[in-house]
């Protein structure tokens, strides 16, 4: 195939169209909030949050009507090597849960006013098992990627990304592995509750993944394409499409941020419209936040994927918003300001 045909160039194509901030509209952002009735900086992250939705949505007044969490399902061959303390079959019965208000996603949602829609990915046949094959050819990488794109249709003005995936932390600590190198054992975690044999599994699946796809691995979307899964790849064709839209971006967990990674990796400023939600209690999850540069808006030892950590950072944002645009300036409300 030549190189100009090749599936994942019209990724690498809208990569380079992507969109800066509004500068002028953060700018004065930045101005009306040295007006409000508080001390300069009083309101610490919730100030820096409110001037970057201004950035991005390219409005001195922010605003979160529209926010929604996109979940993404995919199920994984590489579950076939022991890495996970649950089947496969998990991923439908949550999917179920989901759909039927059942999970904690669906109260955090509930609780801020956010939408919920999720997204399954061909559940019924499983990647690739990544210690012997690809998880996924170019062009089915490159359509998951397209499929991804759809959770900006309804236009969201904030987007929370979440997944579920029996089995997906072994993907993600493979795509870490692969993009930042260190050891294997760095990168795995105990996911959703494996034991020590398990964890030793996981280890021996990413160092065996990472060696097979080694010849292939200098290309950040070969290592997706390869290493990851269709939620992994999903999210990552999301994040690119919000990007395009300027639509401000909620990181969740530890196999979120392995599909934000591999964007990072292709452009240095890929991620300037997200914010990390959460650290979570997958070990290497601070670690990789570190790496791509985000410093987490929340750290409550959470651990669930389905976009629940993000859903949470939503109330952080509403509260910013409301804070920038309802506070009252010293001159509104009457009170000296700070004396020179």
């Amino acid at each position: 195939m030549p190189p100009s045909s090749r599936p994942l160039d019209d990724i690498r194509e809208l990569l380079g169209r992507m969109p800066k901030a509004d500068e002028a509209a953060r700018a004065a952002a930045r101005e009306r909030e040295g007006q409000l009735t508080k001390p300069a900086g009083a309101l610490g992250r919730l100030e820096e949050i409110s001037e970057w939705m201004a950035g991005w949505q390219g409005s001195a007044r922010p605003h979160v009507d529209n926010p929604l969490v996109a979940v993404y399902a995919g199920n994984h061959g590489v579950v076939a090597q022991g890495v996970s303390a649950y089947p496969p079959s998990v991923t439908q019965a949550m999917v179920a849960n989901f759909t039927a208000g059942g999970a904690a996603i669906n109260q955090i949602c509930k609780t801020f006013d956010i939408s919920l829609k999720v997204y399954e990915l061909a559940l019924e046949k499983p990647t690739g098992d990544i210690t012997k094959e690809p998880a996924l050819d170019e062009k089915a990488c490159a359509a998951t990627m397209a499929f991804g794109m759809e959770a900006l249709a309804s236009e969201p003005d904030l987007l929370v990304l979440g997944e579920m995936g029996i089995g997906n932390t072994t993907p993600a600590a493979a795509i870490y592995h692969a993009l930042f190198n260190g050891e294997a054992e760095e990168w795995v975690g105990r996911g959703a509750g494996v034991d020590d044999e398990g964890l030793r599994r996981k280890a021996d699946a990413v160092r065996a993944a990472v060696a097979r796809h080694k010849p292939h691995l200098d290309d950040p979307l070969e290592i997706l394409a390869r290493l990851g899964g269709r939620e992994i790849a999903a999210i990552a064709g999301a994040i690119l499409a919000a990007r395009l839209r300027r639509t401000p971006v909620l990181l969740d967990g530890f196999v979120v941020c392995s599909a934000a990674a591999v964007l990072l990796a292709l452009d240095d400023s890929a991620l300037d419209h997200c914010l990390a939600a959460h650290v979570s209690a997958e070990r290497a999850h601070r670690h990789a936040l570190k790496l791509i540069g985000k410093t987490p808006l929340l750290d409550l030892g959470m651990r669930l994927g389905e976009g629940s950590g993000g859903a949470l950072a939503v109330g952080i944002v509403k509260a910013a918003v409301a804070c920038h645009n309802g506070m009252a300036t010293f001159a509104e409300a009457g009170v000296a300001g700070k004396e020179e």
